[in-house]
């Protein structure tokens, strides 16, 4: 499936075109802000009104089917080779999770909106318990399983495509299973054009917003005036920090700033959680909870038919879409640092525990605001809501003792979240236009971090953000077909999978695994032996190679193409099938700690690290089967691949 293509450093045809789109956008809006904001907003209007249906049943589909994948038998299959492992920590994982995927959106929206819908609920009297317990099942519905089962299938697709079958890590990989190696061509980049184009334009409307909070937190906490000049000086700010960032690559810069707002977001958590009502509020997450997951189904699909209403264009399909616009570069950036995890532990892990932190950060601040509201009589705080949504969370945190502290870490922890969304943007981007390789020159992410900033401030100076974000949501509906399509890919490639899997459970003839001379003393020192690297090397050109040399002699003789490929560590076979899917045997030298009762005198063992030993494992297109044939006769070698191969071979038969 790969493509010398991917091979590639810099793609011309995305990175030239999506350059271009931007700047014409972005032209647009600067000089037409008025006349964009008012045809994006036509357009999104003509959406919610004629395919708001679609939008929820996509949503709804795309739920289903990832927690489908979690729990079937799929969930098995790892988003890499077989002996893969995961590259980052469970905890890191999660920090960088949550950092990139609604960080921001829980500071600005974790106290207003519960409060906007208590004060405007849907289906309530506004002001009363009633409307608080609609509050807070309305905000679940938006922030739960639905927006990060978006993020996820896009993720899981793009991660299992890039690292089980050696494709891109883009978008277009997705579609492979139905356009094949036309994803190399026009489709392929047309699709991520349009990725690239929906990060800029998302990260860049968002870093807006989050300017205008931070300016509202200053001006709040130490009178500095709100206006957009400090809010550019505020972007410009963010952007030099994210560049800082992005120069340190995902394993320093994004990876720290994500553990370090992941503490200081659970510090705050608990600090509002101990000094609020809390007995209150881990009551009221348990009935949140049950009240949310018991009226999922009714609400997943209630698009108000009978009560004549824009509440749901303003809100839901307002969430779906947004939601569906970012995940072009949520889900990359996830399957960019899940490499590793299996369907199942992904599933779990980027839906249900960022869900829960997710309902939970909610219930805290937005159960707390809507009781300082409904029986503190704060207000204040309920017309600052409606005043200025941005202020909310420091005029929530001016109720708690050590206010200003608290509001100085918040605006400390949404500059962190800005930071991290927007150098996490630049980092996708520039492996979108790079065919996926995070190997690229430093000028390139640089340049896809400060365009970021630059789109944002020139729009934010024109008035043109409220477009952009408007045409955002509406280049929504396109994206929701294509995420369809991409999930009909995945199951299929999937389900020759499990056609993989069930051809490797057959039992062909058994076959000798040693030769007639080789007596049951030899292969127990075989087993017990624990050579050192001379002696695997020894074991490769001794009895692996002409293994090799007499499988595929014997295989061109019938007119197969058969390659044997060699590396420093590795001996490989390939059989090319044509249209249908190769086979591959290879052997790979893999050093290991060696085991206790072994005796380290043993002149076997590496001369470099007594501690280590060598073993030469079998891998497979899946990648390592994690087990050993040192010390194996070439016959015994030769029957090995051709036990694999007439498993290939059954699969394939599968297929059919």
């Amino acid at each position: 499936m790969q493509s010398e293509q991917s091979q590639a450093r810099l793609n011309p045809k995305v990175f030239y075109p999506s350059s271009v789109a931007i700047i014409a956008l972005m032209v647009f809006a600067f000089f037409l802000p008025q006349h964009a904001d008012q045809l994006f907003s036509t357009m999104q209007a003509v959406i919610v009104e004629n395919g708001s249906w679609f939008y929820v049943i996509s949503v709804a589909t795309i739920l289903l089917g990832v927690a489908y994948l979690g729990v079937s038998r799929y969930g098995e299959v790892k988003l890499g080779p077989d002996h893969a492992t995961p590259d980052y920590s469970l905890i890191t994982w999660l920090s960088m999770l949550f950092a990139a995927g609604m960080g921001i959106g829980l500071m600005f929206f974790g106290v207003a909106e519960p409060l906007m819908h208590f004060l405007a609920p849907p289906n309530a009297e506004p002001n009363t318990v009633a409307a608080a317990k609609e509050a807070m099942k309305t905000t679940f519905f938006h922030w739960g399983l639905h927006a990060w089962a978006i993020y996820a299938l896009v993720a899981l697709v793009m991660a299992y495509f890039s690292f089980r079958h050696g494709l891109p890590l883009t978008l277009r990989s997705a579609l492979y299973p139905i356009f094949g190696d036309k994803i190399y061509g026009w489709i392929g980049h047309t699709v991520d054009v349009f990725a690239v184009t929906s990060t800029i334009f998302g990260v860049a409307t968002s870093l807006g917003i989050g300017a205008s909070q931070i300016n509202a937190g200053l001006a709040y906490v130490f009178g500095i005036e709100i206006s957009v000049a400090n809010q550019i000086l505020l972007m410009i700010g963010v952007i030099a920090i994210a560049v800082v960032s992005v120069m340190s690559g995902l394993d320093k810069g994004i990876r720290r700033l994500s553990e370090a707002n992941m503490i200081l977001a659970v510090a705050l958590l608990i600090f509002i959680l101990a000094l609020g009502p809390t007995i209150f509020l881990l009551q009221a997450f348990l009935q949140n909870t049950g009240a949310y997951l018991s009226d999922i189904v009714r609400n997943t699909f209630n698009l108000f038919a009978y009560e004549k209403t824009d509440w749901i264009g303003g809100w839901t399909i307002f969430y779906w879409g947004w939601w569906i616009a970012w995940a072009p570069f949520v889900g990359l950036f996830i399957a960019r640092i899940s490499r590793g995890r299996t369907i199942r532990e992904f599933v779990l892990g980027v839906i249900l525990i960022p869900s829960a932190f997710t309902l939970f950060w909610m219930t805290v601040f937005g159960n707390s605001a809507i009781d300082l509201v409904l029986n503190g009589d704060s207000q204040k705080l309920a017309e600052m809501v409606n005043d200025n949504s941005s202020v909310a969370l420091f005029v929530f945190l001016d109720q708690f003792p050590f206010a200003s502290l608290l509001s100085v870490i918040a605006i400390g922890m949404v500059v962190i979240f800005f930071v991290t969304s927007c150098d996490s943007g630049a980092m996708v981007v520039d492996m979108i236009c790079s065919n996926g390789s995070n190997e690229t020159p430093l000028w390139q992410r640089v340049y896809w971090a400060v365009s970021v900033g630059v789109v944002a401030m020139i729009l934010m100076a024109a008035g043109g953000l409220s477009a952009l974000q408007t045409m955002t949501i509406a280049a929504a509906l396109p994206f929701a077909i294509i995420l369809l399509l991409s999930m009909t890919g995945l199951v299929k490639a999937l389900r020759v999978e499990s056609y993989k899997r069930e051809s490797m459970q057959l039992h062909a003839m058994p076959s000798s695994l040693s030769s007639n001379k080789e007596s049951w003393q030899e292969r127990l020192q075989n087993i017990v032996n624990f050579p050192n690297k001379k002696a695997v090397q020894n074991f490769f050109d001794n009895a692996v190679l002409p293994a090799f040399e007499s499988v595929k002699s014997e295989l061109q003789k019938t007119g197969i193409q058969v390659e044997i490929v060699k590396n420093d560590s590795a001996l490989e076979l390939w059989v090319s099938h044509g249209e249908e899917h190769d086979f591959r045997y290879g052997v790979h030298r893999k050093k290991h700690l060696q085991p206790d009762f072994v005796n380290t005198d043993n002149n076997s063992l590496d001369t470099d690290d007594e501690q280590s030993y060598y073993r030469a494992e079998v891998h497979l297109s899946e990648g390592g089967q994690d087990y050993d044939i040192m010390g194996w006769s070439t016959v015994a070698v030769i029957n090995d691949i051709i036990d694999q191969y007439h498993k290939h071979l059954h699969f394939l038969h599968l297929l059919r």
